[in-house]
């Protein structure tokens, strides 16, 4: 009902009547009453006149189950969205609630990870209050072979989503960082339980830098925020919502066609490193000296994800997986 309510105060030109919220959504003045006490206990300013109605004068910064579904379209993948003031990880939640058998789209949401992860199981600085730490759950009828393309979309997702909410340009260095003046403003940790040719589940966590002012000095050369970059403070269930709504009809498409064929021209669109000159680094060697490596142009993906690198006159597909690819001289 929370979710309703909000939805419905956005959506009313100036104030909305108790009588039509009533109407609306079928049930006593009591309970348009209650619901409303909640939101304001939870920091939503809402103003109340007699002969009026109900108007929403601000929001409280703070990633709130019932605020990011009020912004999400009915035809969403999400209907069920939960949120935390602090976990461990949302990623290994889900994967809880997936072995329990919760059904695909429920979306996680928490203001701080202890023990976030990221890619080659990295610790993911997850500062309190500040970014989007969220996890989405999904069981695609696909091949085990096709999730990477999912990382793919997720990326695009948060690249467009940055782009329209926030008004900055975002760039996808591939396969899972999002970039922002050649600095991670996202990252993504696709994880799944399979069998040889079935999917039991896919969590797909991702990490967005909102509204951080600092990073640990290992990261200040790398990593970047949207408030770093414009100044202002970002909506954070605004942007959450935007992605989760954005990825979904992709995913949806995707699913259906199998590929990404349908996406590579934009997603080409937004490579950071397309037509330029990169270091493919591969295995897991703790010393850079030590990984093997090659060097080459990046061409773009193909519609199964990979991406194309020519090398020495010839086009290689590099696939997803322990593998980093970086700019020759730097991070992107």
């Amino acid at each position: 009902m929370k979710e309703k309510i909000l939805k419905a105060l956005r959506n009313a030109d100036e104030y909305i009547s108790g009588t039509e919220l009533c109407e609306q959504f079928g049930v006593s003045r009591q309970a348009i009453w209650k619901n409303i006490a909640a939101l304001k206990e939870c920091g939503y300013d809402i103003e109340a006149l007699a002969n009026k109605g109900y108007r929403l004068v601000s929001s409280p910064d703070r990633l709130y189950a019932p605020d990011i579904l009020s912004r999400l379209p009915e035809d969403c993948i999400c209907q069920k969205v939960q949120s935390f003031e602090s976990i461990d990880s949302t990623n290994a939640k889900a994967k809880q609630l997936a072995e329990a058998g919760e059904e695909e789209g429920i979306l996680l949401v928490a203001e701080e990870q202890t023990a976030g992860k990221g890619r080659r199981g990295r610790d993911w600085h997850s500062q309190k209050g500040v970014g989007i730490w969220m996890t989405l759950l999904l069981r695609p009828d696909m091949p085990p072979s096709k999730v990477s393309g999912i990382t793919l979309l997720t990326a695009l997702a948060l690249a467009k989503a940055i782009q329209e909410v926030c008004g900055i340009e975002a760039q996808i260095k591939w396969p899972n960082d999002v970039i922002v003046a050649k600095k991670k403003i996202c990252g993504i940790l696709t994880e799944m339980s399979s069998e040889t040719n079935y999917i039991h589940y896919v969590v797909t966590g991702i990490g967005i830098n909102a509204n951080t002012t600092d990073f640990p000095e290992e990261l200040q050369q790398k990593a970047t925020s949207v408030l770093m970059e414009t100044g202002r403070k970002t909506d954070r269930c605004e942007l959450a919502a935007r992605v989760v709504a954005i990825f979904s009809e992709y995913y949806k498409r995707y699913v259906q066609e199998q590929d990404l064929t349908s996406f590579m021209e934009e997603y080409n669109s937004v490579l950071a490193n397309k037509d330029r000159e990169v270091r493919v680094y591969y295995g897991l060697a703790e010393e850079a000296s030590l990984e093997k490596t090659d060097s080459g142009i990046a061409r773009g993906i193909n519609k199964e994800g990979a991406l194309l690198v020519e090398i020495d006159g010839k086009i290689k597909e590099i696939l997803s997986g322990e593998v980093s690819v970086r700019g020759l001289y730097g991070y992107v």
